[in-house]
């Protein structure tokens, strides 16, 4: 299948694989810090997630036949995302679920990279929180106990603003330490591998809505309430690391807006109005399933061409 577009052509240095390596050297702060609030299981786990992903990856290329792929690092990349997403309670076996629904289900059998409708990490956190729901949100493990912050915040409890920046609170492998997840997120921006247009719009969006939603409660504005949202759970970690994913994604600047907007609305929607206090992973899939629709109406027409369909109705209706 060839998919050629028209002039002018713009080459670039980047490849998959030097995309992919500085992606999973972003991810490294906030998943030893992880290692270090939860302990060694969260390693182990962050191990079997990436060594499964991979094995899945070339083991069906390998049985199908079909050129290995698994070189240019999408498939680590996925393990770790899928890892930061993962309880430190969890377990290896479902670990091996999990991957195995993301790369075999979500990414392998609608093509490969770059084929995947949807981001295969989340899409295989989001099977585990179904299937497993209970074990998917017990964060007790040794001496950090106690509900996540995110809970604490919807039964009306204030967090500490300093230990949600730190991390030493409950909550996923990679997504407790607001700190660990900045520098992560300013190495990539250095890098240009992302553009702050999507995760800055969508944090923007989803705490802009939050105090609006909160304003028409007749809660008033409360600027700590709102640096809590920001700072807990996956919001950091979902906008920096998995609504930027590029399959997944819209292409252009004002898609990249309209999506970021979408998902800032929808993650508000379920911290506010849901049942539960999380909502970033389905607000990234659900906007991932609306991203062909955004980019119908959002990539802009060749010069000239409206101006040429405009004249040719014209001539059809005279």
């Amino acid at each position: 299948m060839y998919n050629v577009s028209i002039s002018p052509h713009v080459r670039d240095k980047s490849s998959t694989q030097k995309i992919m390596i500085d992606v999973a050297i972003a991810l490294i702060p906030t998943l030893a810090f992880g290692i270090f609030n939860f302990g060694l299981n969260s390693l182990l786990l962050i191990i079997v997630s990436a060594v499964s992903c991979v094995a899945f990856e070339a083991g069906y290329e390998y049985l199908t036949k079909r050129p290995i792929t698994v070189f240019d690092g999408s498939a680590l990349v996925t393990g770790l995302i899928l890892a930061v997403n993962l309880p430190p309670t969890a377990t290896w076996w479902m670990v091996l679920i999990g991957a195995a629904f993301a790369i075999l289900v979500v990414k392998m059998l609608f093509g490969g990279l770059g084929q995947n409708f949807m981001n295969p990490a989340l899409a295989g956190r989001c099977f585990l929180m179904i299937s497993f729901t209970q074990r998917m949100t017990d964060f007790e493990i040794g001496a950090i106990s106690g509900a996540t912050p995110l809970a604490s915040i919807r039964n009306g409890e204030t967090v500490d603003l300093f230990t949600l920046f730190i991390g030493n609170h409950g909550g996923c492998i990679g997504e407790v330490s607001a700190l660990a997840i900045l520098i992560g997120a300013a190495y990539l921006m250095i890098k240009k591998v992302v553009s702050p247009r999507i995760p800055f719009t969508y944090i923007i969006s989803t705490i802009a809505i939050i105090a609006i939603i909160r304003l028409i409660q007749g809660e008033g504005f409360d600027l700590n309430y709102l640096l809590m949202q920001l700072l807990s759970g996956g919001l950091l970690v979902g906008a920096f690391f998995m609504a930027t994913d590029y399959v997944t994604s819209p292409i252009t600047s004002s898609g990249q807006i309209l999506f970021a907007l979408v998902i800032g609305l929808l993650t508000a929607l379920f911290r506010t109005l849901g049942s539960t206090a999380e909502g970033v992973s389905y607000s990234i899939i659900i906007g991932n399933l609306l991203v062909p629709l955004i980019e119908k109406i959002t990539v802009p027409h060749p010069f000239g061409c409206s101006e040429i369909m405009k004249f040719r109705g014209g001539r059809k209706n005279g």
